[in-house]
Formats: structure tokens, C-alpha cells, sequence
């Protein structure tokens, strides 16, 4: 179905707010017709106002002459053999995001965008090669989610929700916490907030904000390097940070929340792989009760980061590991259709 643009005569009806409520009361409806309504967005899986069966015709014509679903178009939809599938979605101003939905036995995880573009500049990162563009509101965040759930079929339900695609989340928690509520909420997706994980490149104001107001979610830290030098390198906000200080925040989350915490480390050839820099990373744990999330880099076309080698790759591994350090290895999924956090995009707008 088309996307319908935005206009000053209607309301994008994801958004947050008692624009719906009040709108449903005043056409004389009871207020159970809002549930109803929030029931079809994220239960039914409606496509349209027209979708929406069992509501009165004549409200339903209302619908569609106040509010809108879509403020996004699908511009392009990749596949896998692997079950991944990635959609770059087109914005009411032009703008692109990308999304993904993974596959993993009975787990349906999507990962979302939470800005169009990056600011952060991690420079092996295909997101923020042009910088941030903006925000997303609140209902561009929650559009991806509906996307993603319309491509299973009706047995199946989105079990997991990371926050790992284009943007620095916690620059845009505004607009990210009442999307992600809405996805908790019984009456939208019913996903648990213990199966939402936030990624970081670490902002401690913004993680200490997020351990104040709302701990439940697994944070995942984005370090990729374990000393100032080389992770400014990387990423160059820690210029402005530190190592230290993004260590320190995430204690801190975990003492509000009681939840492990993640540490990302995507592994560079020839950069950051070697023997010394586990060792150092070993060093930088210091025996927290942490998960490292080992991301062996995937190639960019235009960018000069290569992928470690198998013996890189495995000697980084088992250093880690001998020292006791709890390590996972991200296996790559959708590599051949470009599913490398905006990838998609670049090769759409080239």
C-alpha cells in the first residue's frame, strides 16, 4: 500500500498522546473503541483504516479522513537464504532508514533505527558516513516495528527488539522510550521489556538518565577498543568522553538495574584483533560479570576496514575465554543483502 503523506489535516496516529481518545469521544464513541483500534495497529496487522472489520463503517471513514498509519514507503525490500530481510523505508521528507528483521529458530528479532543518520562518526560504521539528519519522532520508530511484523505470517509474532540500526539511541531517548513502551504495552505488541536491548557507543548523562527513569532494558556498550587512543580512533566522540568515564556509567546502569551488561566489540583485521588488544580488554573488564558480544567486522564496499582473519579471529577469541571472560561471537546474517547497519541506504542514494 502507497505510504500516505503527511498533512496539516491529519494526525499521525501512532504518535503519542491523547490525540486518538479525545478524537474517539468526540465522535460520540465509547472509549473501548481506542483499544480496538490500538488492537488492529499492532495485533491485526491492518494496512489500512478499511482493514479494520469490525469497527462501524462510519468510523472508519473518520479514521481515514483524520489520522494516517503510514508516514513511510517501502523503498526497497531485500531477502535472504538465511531468513533475514532488510527494508529501507522512505520518510515523509525524502529522508531513508533501515530495518531488519532476523530470523533465529523460534526468535523473531527486528533491529530498528533511531535517527536518520549518526553523529557519533564510529569510522567503520556505514551509518554515519554523512553525519545525523535528525530524529525520529516517536511514531517513525514505531512505523518500523509494524513494517517488520507485517512480513510474517499471522502465526507468527516479533519476540525481540534491538536498538542497533542507524542513530545513537540514547541521543534520541525522548522519542525512543514511548515507542518502546508502546511495543511493551498488552494492547500493542506485548514484547517484554526484558527481551529490548539499547545500544550504545556509552553517553553517561544519557545512561544515568535511562538508570534513573527506566532500567529494564538491556543496554549493550559499543567499545570496540579497550584504550583511549585507539577506541578515539574508532570512535572519535570518546574524544570527548573518555573510556574510563562510559565504563563507569554502565556500573552505574547495572547497579539500577541488576541486569548483565553487554559489551560489543566489532573486530577490525589487522586493528584490533591481536592477542594484546584481548589482553587489554581483558584488563578493562577487571572481572565484571559482563557478556562481550564478539562482531567480526563486515565489509563495506568504499571503506578501507577489512575482516579479521580466521586466525586473528580465533587467537582474540581464546584469550578471551582462557582468561574466564563470557564471550559470544555474532554470526553474520543477511551479508548478502547488504544488512551491515546503512549499508542499504548508501547503496540506494549511489
Amino acid at each position: 500500500m502507497p505510504a500516505a503523506q503527511p498533512s496539516m489535516q491529519t494526525a499521525h496516529i501512532l504518535e503519542p498522546g491523547d490525540i486518538l481518545a479525545a478524537w474517539v469521544a468526540d465522535q460520540g464513541q465509547p472509549a473501548w473503541r481506542v483499544k480496538a483500534i490500538r488492537r488492529w495497529l499492532f495485533g491485526g496487522r491492518a494496512a489500512s483504516f478499511t482493514d479494520m472489520t469490525d469497527l462501524p463503517k462510519g468510523l472508519r471513514a473518520g479514521l481515514e479522513g483524520t489520522f494516517r498509519i503510514w508516514t513511510t514507503s517501502i523503498a526497497r525490500h531485500n531477502r535472504a537464504d538465511d531468513g533475514t530481510e532488510k527494508l529501507l523505508l522512505e520518510l515523509h521528507d525524502g529522508q531513508r532508514i533501515e530495518c531488519v528483521l532476523l530470523r533465529d529458530g523460534e526468535r523473531r528479532t527486528v533491529c530498528i533505527s533511531s535517527q536518520v543518520g549518526c553523529a557519533m562518526g564510529c569510522v567503520f560504521c556505514a551509518s554515519g558516513i554523512d553525519g545525523v539528519v535528525r530524529n525520529l519522532s516517536t511514531g517513525e520508530i514505531i512505523e518500523q516495528l509494524l513494517r517488520l511484523q507485517q512480513l510474517l505470517p499471522p502465526t507468527e509474532r516479533l519476540s525481540h527488539i534491538v536498538v542497533m540500526g542507524m542513530g545513537e539511541p540514547l541521543a534520541n531517548l525522548d522519542r525512543l522510550l514511548p515507542a518502546l513502551a508502546a511495543a511493551q504495552d498488552p494492547d500493542g505488541l506485548g514484547i517484554s521489556q526484558r527481551r529490548i536491548t539499547i545500544s550504545t557507543v556509552g553517553l553517561p548523562p544519557a545512561i544515568d538518565r535511562l538508570a534513573a527513569e527506566n532500567p529494564g532494558y538491556h543496554l549493550a556498550v559499543s567499545l570496540h577498543a579497550a584504550d583511549d587512543p585507539l577506541r578515539t580512533r574508532l570512535v572519535p566522540v570518546n574524544k570527548s568522553i573518555g573510556i574510563a568515564e562510559v565504563m563507569a556509567a554502565a556500573d552505574r546502569y547495572w547497579e539500577a538495574s541488576g541486569r548483565r551488561l553487554t559489551f560489543e566489540y566489532v573486530l577490525l583485521g589487522g586493528v584490533n584483533d591481536s592477542e594484546e588488544h584481548a589482553r587489554s580488554l581483558i584488563r578493562l573488564l577487571g572481572g565484571r560479570a559482563a557478556l562481550v558480544n564478539v562482531i567480526p567486522y563486515n565489509a563495506v564496499a568504499g571503506m578501507p576496514w577489512r575482516e579479521p582473519s580466521q586466525g586473528s579471529r580465533d587467537r582474540f577469541l581464546d584469550a578471551l575465554r582462557e582468561a574466564g571472560v563470557n564471550v559470544q561471537v555474532r554470526r553474520r546474517k543477511g551479508a548478502r543483502i547488504d544488512a551491515a547497519c546503512g549499508q542499504l541506504r548508501r547503496i540506494a542514494a549511489g
